[in-house]
């Protein structure tokens, strides 16, 4: 089996994959990286087989103890995040997966999230207002990282005195989903965990006495064959929605314009087609392609459960497997000129929510946001430029959950 080390954390990578995933899905599709000690996949038909793959999960010990799978003892450091983690629906496996998001769904419906819309416009509205005002804005700062909050928060039916506490917790939270996060990181995601569990429980409690018409509500009173969720796993069913919606959001709309900007006649086209009467149409399907032509989470794991053979590599239960989205986003055996954005693209079967039973059950919701958020630029800011096109983005330290740290625009 070819050995191969992923540059996770050079900046140089971060910044610019591609090249590189480019030349490992021809000459090298399937090796093992002894720093993060797995098999990684990089063609899409690899990738989907093991999405779907019921020989391979998110989590093992619901099957195999640590001592039958070789794993460390759980670091004490982290017992909070850690719990955390086994109790929600992304790292699950059935049948509790299928009881968690079977309840959470009867709360989590596309009614919910598309009678967010109105709402979702109204803040963007007011935002980019604000925005054309000045000289120059930082596009992830003040535009993308607000409003996945603000939407997860009114779902979830946080109140406005608490919400500023919420990205500070979700930034510290995903740290630790990087193979290179340090103590440092692991102290702040563990806090963070409990003080946002705290605040939930509290929350979670008020809405038993007092119901009200938001998704913690929803989630204390869904019911089905009698099982209700228990107080750990709507707290944690929570924390979840915040991270992974906001993670994507985030990253997918600054990955996103940064990519538009960069071919000017892709933006002017959606500036073009902004007022249309079927423009919320075709921003979704932009959205789509921007998703998959710069992956937000361009890498996601599963765990071996059976035994099996992958590209040649003879696997055990307990042995992990990486799985780079966003090498399966540009193969060229899936799509036309992969490495060329297609605003029109269809099909697009991006692997960037996943696929098979672990598939995003915040898709609809992020996919909504991002559409109304493009589309709200386009309409409001038809001039947007890189304020410095040279060097135009700052990218995070990460490779897992890659995004752009800053973004500085100007509005015309």
């Amino acid at each position: 089996m070819p050995t191969v080390s992923l540059p996770l954390t050079d900046p140089g990578f971060v910044r610019d994959p591609y090249p590189l995933l480019a030349e490992l899905r021809a000459q090298t599709p399937v090796f093992y990286d002894p720093g993060m000690n797995r098999l990684v996949l990089t063609r899409h038909e690899d990738i989907s087989a093991v999405l779907r793959s019921r020989r391979l999960g998110r989590s093992a010990l619901h099957r195999y103890s640590r001592d039958e799978l070789g794993w460390p003892p759980p670091d004490p450091r982290q017992a909070t995040f850690d719990a955390f983690n086994s109790n929600h629906l992304l790292d699950s496996e059935p049948p509790k997966h299928t009881r968690l998001r079977s309840l959470v769904q009867l709360a989590f419906t596309p009614r919910r999230v598309e009678a967010l819309a109105e709402r979702i416009e109204a803040i963007l509205e007011a935002q980019v207002h604000d925005l054309g005002q000045r000289d120059t804005f930082d596009l992830v700062a003040d535009y993308a990282e607000p409003l996945p909050v603000t939407v997860i928060a009114e779902l979830l039916g946080v109140p406005g005195s608490e919400r500023h506490q919420l990205r500070p917790w979700s930034a510290s939270i995903v740290k630790l989903y990087e193979p290179s996060s340090s103590a440092a990181d692991q102290a702040e995601a563990e806090q963070a965990v409990v003080d946002f569990s705290a605040l939930l429980r509290d929350l979670a409690a008020q809405r038993r006495a007092q119901p009200q018409d938001d998704l913690i509500t929803a989630l204390v009173q869904a019911e089905e064959h009698g099982d209700r969720l228990t107080e750990q796993e709507l707290v944690d069913t929570c924390i979840l929605l915040l991270n992974a919606g906001h993670e994507a959001s985030v990253n997918g709309l600054s990955g996103g314009v940064l990519a538009l900007l960069r071919q000017r006649h892709h933006w002017d086209a959606l500036v073009a087609a902004a007022h249309a009467e079927d423009s919320l149409a075709i921003f979704r399907r932009a959205i789509e392609e921007l998703l998959r032509f710069d992956t937000p989470l361009p890498m996601f794991e599963r765990i071996v459960l059976d035994p099996l053979v992958i590209g040649g590599a003879a696997l055990q239960p307990g042995d992990r497997v990486s799985l780079l989205y966003a090498s399966g986003n540009r193969d060229p055996e899936k799509f036309t000129a992969p490495d060329e954005l297609d605003l029109g693209r269809d099909p697009n079967p991006h692997l960037t929510f996943g696929l098979g039973i672990h598939y995003c059950l915040g898709a609809p919701l992020a996919r909504l946001e991002l559409a109304l958020s493009l589309r709200a630029l386009c309409r409001t800011l038809p001039k947007l430029r890189l304020a410095n096109p040279e060097e135009p983005g700052h990218y995070t330290g990460g490779f897992v959950i890659r995004g752009l740290a800053r973004l500085d625009v100007q509005p015309g």
